[in-house]
């Protein structure tokens, strides 16, 4: 039984909360609920009438083709986004430490696109990746490689896009990876230095790896969550083109909200997006989490 100090104290506490929790409230939980509800009715952006249709728009997003195929593209995204995007900036933070003296400089440049917005740096890749004068395909010429249509072909598009996005974003993920290397104590290396794991290979698979297990679990799941998001460059780039090879949910949903004005429709795909990245990223967590050494 708390005694009347302690009963005090978390009363206080509470109400220092209260401001804080009625916030996120209303303007967190409170439109997740309300994009929930919208999306039971026909409601059209502009309307001032709407029917209640229950499940009627969750019905006809089972027997979209077009749900299905931008929700694969999301998948196929996340797939070759995610890894890449973790061991590169893992890669990149293990050089950028090693690099002595000039260790500030090579974060500068690294971190460089993470300060740039994301449909500027698509314009630019757009210029970059054009199959005539495009400096992808000119580096590639040089190297005996035919030019390819990055953004207008079905097979390559994908891999443009999430090329881009990688490097959009593979500076914030080698700085959180710093974080967590500067974090590592020293004298476990030179533990394993005198248990016998005197090579760089082994000092990382036997010290920094398991360290890195927090820092790896964060870093994921910010990845998974930020990959699912991508919305800018097939904006600005594709338009979910070519023949919808580049669709994915966030372009979806801002087109039948905003281009065909269905708003229960698309509030019934951005319930189906919250469920999805949430059990994804609940998953994950906890299939990481239960790999990961807290020290």
């Amino acid at each position: 039984m708390p005694t009347r100090p302690a009963r005090l104290e978390q009363r206080r506490a509470y109400r220092f909360a209260a401001p804080a929790a009625l916030l996120m409230l209303l303007f967190t939980l409170g439109p997740v609920a309300l994009v929930a509800l919208i999306s039971l009715t026909d409601w059209q952006l502009g309307a001032r009438s709407l029917a209640f249709v229950g499940a009627a728009n969750y019905a006809e997003l089972w027997g979209d083709r077009v749900f299905w195929k931008s929700l694969r593209n999301t998948f196929v995204y996340v797939a070759m986004y995610v890894p890449v995007a973790l061991v590169l900036a893992l890669v990149l933070a293990l050089a950028v430490e090693a690099a002595g003296r000039l260790r500030g400089f090579y974060r500068t440049v690294f971190f460089l696109p993470v300060t740039t917005t994301f449909v500027a740096m698509a314009v630019v890749w757009e210029f970059m990746l054009h199959p005539d004068f495009g400096l992808v395909n000119v580096l590639l010429a040089q190297l005996g490689v035919a030019k390819e249509n990055w953004l207008a072909d079905p097979d390559t598009v994908l891999v443009a896009l999430a090329a881009i996005g990688i490097w959009l974003r593979l500076g914030f993920y080698m700085v959180l990876f710093i974080a967590g290397l500067r974090s590592i104590p020293r004298e476990l290396y030179e533990a394993a230095e005198i248990d016998g794991a005197s090579g760089a290979w082994r000092r990382f698979r036997l010290v920094t790896w398991p360290m890195l297990g927090p820092t790896t679990l964060f870093v994921a799941v910010i990845a998974l969550i930020q990959s699912f998001q991508v919305f800018e460059t097939v904006a600005v780039l594709t338009r979910g083109g070519p023949n919808k090879s580049s669709e994915v949910l966030l372009y979806t949903m801002y087109t039948e909200g905003f281009a065909f004005l269905r708003t229960g429709y698309a509030s019934a795909l951005t319930v189906v997006f919250m469920l999805i990245v949430f059990a994804i990223t609940l998953a994950k967590t906890r299939f990481l989490d239960a790999r990961v050494h807290y020290r």
